[in-house]
């Protein structure tokens, strides 16, 4: 009877040291709303820059990652686990992910946020300068006023811009009223296309057609998803496509003046790890990218009606030649 009981103790001993070895491992908790190659990029930014900072996935943190696919209900039931796990930090790509775990957190650990547009807006925080709660992050927000300029080096007599929009995403009405009062500046009309969901996209991009000079979409989630169908609807109709994210050119856009989401999710990385080195929230301003770049696609300005003069090209920092 002695020898089972000390057997026993023995055995609990062990996996109680096999707990204590696991949970010497921080939890890094990673949700995102939907995929595509701008959120994608992001992530794998964050692990690589991790890595880089001596934070390595299986050694000495642990990294669930979970990806919503564009349904809200099932991003909150991501949070909602999440928050039951009590991560050391939890990371939200997009918009919608950080505003749900803010929501299942309770405060309860701290949250980086990425590729969120207006994190005032989304209300994430209210000082980007000295978060005061619980969540801090990297913004991708860029002056539409830059965008709207790419867009009148192709076409100077643009009268009405078209962009699809997902009207349920806090970051894109931010968005849109952003972009409608710069080209308003510009005595260029603003028509909007609402999507709710991917499916709706192809439509949304169609009843744009005979009314716009050509359509510029901004970071929103939904039509970045799906920027297919509106590549689609712009080659058969001959409409000039621009967007601010980057990657989305290499897809079939004419241009972009954006960044490199990858190195934006190194910048969120390096915030993440800040965190977990035990830096106050408070002391750990909002990081935005500040150099943009253009992006240029000659095929696809041809299918679409326009020439890249030699001038766009010489200043553009990447030219996709497919």
């Amino acid at each position: 009877m002695k020898k089972l009981l000390a057997l026993c103790l023995t055995a609990l001993s062990f996996v109680a040291i096999s707990a204590d070895t696991k949970d010497d491992k921080q939890l890094l908790a990673i949700t995102q709303f939907v995929s595509h190659p701008a959120l994608d990029a992001a992530y794998k930014g964050i692990v690589d820059e991790l890595a880089e900072l001596g934070f390595k996935k299986d050694e000495n943190i642990e990294i669930i990652y979970e990806i919503a696919q564009a349904d809200q209900a099932l991003q909150t039931q991501i949070a909602q686990r999440f928050a039951g796990k009590k991560p050391a930090v939890a990371v939200g790509i997009s918009t919608p992910s950080a505003q749900t775990l803010k929501v299942a957190a309770h405060e309860q650990f701290p949250i980086v946020f990425s590729a969120v547009t207006d994190p005032l807006a989304a209300d994430l925080l209210k000082n980007k300068e000295a978060p005061e709660g619980s969540v801090t992050g990297a913004s991708d927000s860029v002056a539409f006023s830059e965008g709207v300029k790419m867009i009148g080096e192709f076409l100077p007599d643009a009268k009405s811009i078209g962009t699809v929009y997902n009207p349920g995403e806090a970051n894109s009405q931010a968005a849109i009223r952003e972009l409608e009062a710069v080209l308003k500046e510009k005595n260029i009309k603003l028509i909007s296309a609402p999507a709710a969901r991917s499916s709706e996209v192809l439509d949304a991009a169609r009843s744009l057609n005979g009314k716009v000079d050509a359509i510029y979409l901004t970071l929103d989630n939904t039509a970045i998803s799906s920027i297919a169908s509106v590549i689609q609807v712009c080659e058969q109709n001959k409409i000039p496509l621009f967007t601010v994210d980057t990657s989305s050119v290499a897809d079939g856009a004419i241009a972009a003046l954006g960044f490199s989401y990858y190195e934006h999710g190194k910048e969120t990385g390096k915030i993440i790890a800040k965190v977990l080195q035990g830096e106050k929230i408070e002391n750990i301003p909002v990081k935005t990218m500040e150099t943009l770049e253009l992006h240029l696609n000659p095929k696809a300005a041809e299918r679409m009606g326009l020439k890249i003069s030699d001038e766009l090209r010489k200043s553009a920092k990447h030219i996709i030649e497919k």
